[in-house]
């Protein structure tokens, strides 16, 4: 399967005790998130949806998902989980890093992973905070090999390495790209498979978004593939 992704996914704890049965969307939180995330554009909510629809937003559209949990509203706490689609992380540019520096900060003392896969161009981007501190950065495609390692290497990673490590070329890249980014979402970012529905029941394309569109002032100079 070919994916396209531009996501940012932090969690309070564990990603397998967070992401699990329980979680509570909280559209409130989701909109502030929002607004923090582009303060100078005009943002619209126009709905709910899945992550399953929401991980390749087009351009002119933002997905927010803030989650607690029944017990932890009761509580007053902060939200556990965040989720943030936005298509802007795909420049891989400054504003990206932007978009992905502001997610992870946004959940305190959380860790943070940002994913970005493309079903045509064969790379992944992969960024890695804890307590907003970018911990790791890398970058690679097929073609071009190893382009961004930086940062301690995650234990998901590892095994996709060894090859590299022993001295083969990385032109052409001697694993799959998606097959990389996919695995780091698994490890550290949800916990289980992003595709996978666990025995609890738990699907992570099933949890729910909100949905926001940018008003005309914010699309203003947006250009970028679709």
């Amino acid at each position: 399967m070919a994916w396209s992704v531009a996501l940012a996914c932090a969690s309070a704890g564990e990603p397998a005790d967070v992401f699990r049965p329980g979680l509570e969307p909280d559209p409130d939180a989701a909109a502030r998130i929002a607004r923090g995330l582009h303060p100078a554009g005009t943002l619209t909510e126009t709905g709910d949806t899945v992550l399953d629809f929401a991980l390749w937003p087009y351009e002119d559209e933002l997905f927010v998902g803030a989650f607690g949990s029944l017990d932890a509203a009761r509580a007053g706490r902060v939200a556990r989980a965040l989720l943030v689609c936005d298509r802007r992380l795909f420049r891989l540019d400054d504003d990206a890093r932007r978009v992905a520096d502001t997610a992870a900060a946004a959940l305190p003392g959380a860790r943070c992973g940002v994913l970005v896969l493309h079903s045509v161009v064969r790379g992944c981007w992969f960024r890695w905070y804890e307590d907003a501190e970018l911990r790791r950065d890398v970058f690679l495609t097929a073609e071009d090999g190893v382009i961004v390692d930086q940062g301690a290497r995650l234990p998901a990673e590892r095994p996709f390495w060894r090859a590299l490590d022993a001295g083969a070329p990385d032109v052409p890249l001697p694993f799959d790209p998606e097959e990389f980014g996919l695995a780091l979402a698994a490890a550290h970012m949800f916990g289980r498979g992003i595709a996978d529905r666990g025995k609890d029941g738990f699907l992570p394309l099933e949890l729910p978004l909100r949905r926001f569109k940018f008003g005309a002032r914010a699309r203003a100079g947006r250009g970028g593939p679709r």
